[in-house]
């Protein structure tokens, strides 16, 4: 990738498309948007996966939500290696959208209209994302040679066909079985250290760390969150637990909670997300809302004041399972955007499963409290009204999607997906870049490779 990066800043834009009937003009706060996506996109795309701008144009900036779909294409990333950056002009008055990386924090996308101070030349070469962890696996990359059986294999490759499955786009998938690697396979372009973004994989993730930061703080799941404290606040009554459950009973714009502005428009997570009003009664009601992880993550920062907060996820759980090639990027006040925004590659997804599965115990060490993985994976109170269930930040399968009892699974938009199913002692992970409204049926996927383990 970095050969095709040279050491001065590059201009990048798509290439021209067939003309179209041209829809409504968009307002310049969905170009702004639109331009900070791209930053953030290329940004981490680049400098956390090692990802070149064609490949990102061609995969993980296809079909992205309709609002930015048809301007992205349209607009000039300038890409300046040795400073790790990005920027995206938008506007002609505006400064660009800026995005910009550090060794161990990922990407911050800053704020619409932040003109940048002069940045260094900080980096001799274009930092390059790590490579292979000589360690044995678990821990490390060093003695993987799947060995899939025949039936194994063609189940994994047509998770790569756009069709047994559905459309969708598969980029990567590892099977683990008894804690082993028994298949890996990778679309072109990436590979086992290839990291892409999570998205709501992430809030599974979230639900683990808070697991391990409560307990550090004597907390509990009933424990309300330390964000609203002026009297009258009926939001004061929110509690951790309503919160990783999706049912905090706050407002949110649209089903999923689309945060564009935390993600794409550089407004911090402490700006905007405590600032929903309260329209059902805590507890009472399940809605699916990225609010609702970012409101528990930023708590506990309230809770874990300080600098050391920001190596919390790394130092906690990443470092110790082994996950080298996975960072969770700050906005630019420096709260984790960990509802979506971590970047991973396929076998520290793995791993993390694997954790999961062992009960949140990792190299005979008890990481998670005891009982955590119970909690995060039982039902309580309301529930969505089809599919799988849920429990505090994972989703729960089961005979109804043709899988063994306590089966559940991790799973994020564009097709990103741990699946976990303890009575086989299986972990599946399928990660992809699913464009518009394909979708990838990992219920059926995980069907078949359980029948295909023997």
């Amino acid at each position: 990738m970095h050969k095709t990066l040279s050491l001065i800043a590059l201009v990048v834009a798509a290439p021209a498309t067939a003309q179209q009937i041209a829809p409504p003009a968009p307002t310049p706060y969905h170009r702004a948007i639109a331009a900070g996506y791209k930053a953030a996109l290329y940004c981490a795309g680049i400098f956390n996966g090692g990802r070149t701008p064609a490949q990102i144009d061609g995969q993980e900036l296809r079909g992205i939500y309709p609002e930015y779909d048809q301007i992205v294409p349209t607009l000039k990333a300038e890409i300046d290696p040795r400073a790790a950056t990005v920027s995206v002009a938008f506007d002609a008055i505006l400064p660009p959208r800026m995005a910009s990386w550090t060794s161990g924090a990922g990407c911050t996308t800053w704020p619409i209209g932040y003109t940048p101070p002069v940045v260094p030349l900080t980096h001799a070469t274009p930092p390059k994302p790590k490579g292979a962890d000589p360690r044995p696996w678990p821990m490390g990359d060093a003695g993987i040679a799947p060995r899939p059986s025949p039936t194994l294999g063609t189940a994994v490759g047509a998770a790569f066909d756009h069709a047994t499955y559905g459309k969708g786009d598969t980029v990567g998938v590892v099977v683990l079985n008894d804690g082993k690697i028994v298949a890996e396979r990778y679309a072109e372009g990436f590979g086992p250290y290839v990291s892409n973004r999570t998205w709501s994989v992430g809030k599974s993730i979230a639900g683990s760390l808070l697991g391990i930061g409560l307990a550090r703080h004597a907390l509990t799941p009933t424990t309300r969150l330390a964000l609203w404290d002026k009297m009258g606040d009926p939001r004061g009554a929110i509690t951790y637990d309503d919160v990783l459950r999706m049912a905090s009973g706050l407002h949110s714009d649209t089903a999923g909670n689309r945060t564009d502005a935390v993600y794409f428009g550089g407004t911090a997570v402490s700006e905007q997300v405590p600032s929903w009003a309260l329209e059902a009664k805590p507890g009472s009601r399940f809605r699916y809302a990225n609010n609702d992880i970012l409101l528990a993550m930023l708590s506990l920062h309230v809770v874990e004041s300080g600098e050391a907060f920001s190596a919390f996820p790394a130092r906690a759980l990443f470092a110790p399972l082994g996950m080298s090639h996975t960072v969770a990027e700050r906005d630019w006040l420096g709260d984790f955007v960990i509802s979506s925004q971590i970047w991973s590659t396929a076998r520290d997804l793995a791993r993390l499963g694997q954790f999961w599965l062992q009960d949140g115990i990792w190299a005979g060490k008890r990481i998670l409290p005891a009982g955590w993985m119970t909690y995060m994976t039982t039902p309580s109170g309301p529930q969505p009204e089809s599919g799988p269930g849920y429990g505090a930040t994972m989703w729960l399968f089961g005979p109804k999607q043709g899988l063994p009892e306590g089966s559940y699974a991790a799973q994020g938009n564009r097709g990103q997906y741990v699946m976990v199913i303890p009575s086989k002692k299986l972990v599946i992970v399928r990660r992809g870049e699913d464009s518009g409204s394909a979708r990838f049926d990992i219920a059926k996927f995980a069907v078949d490779v359980t029948a295909a383990i023997k």
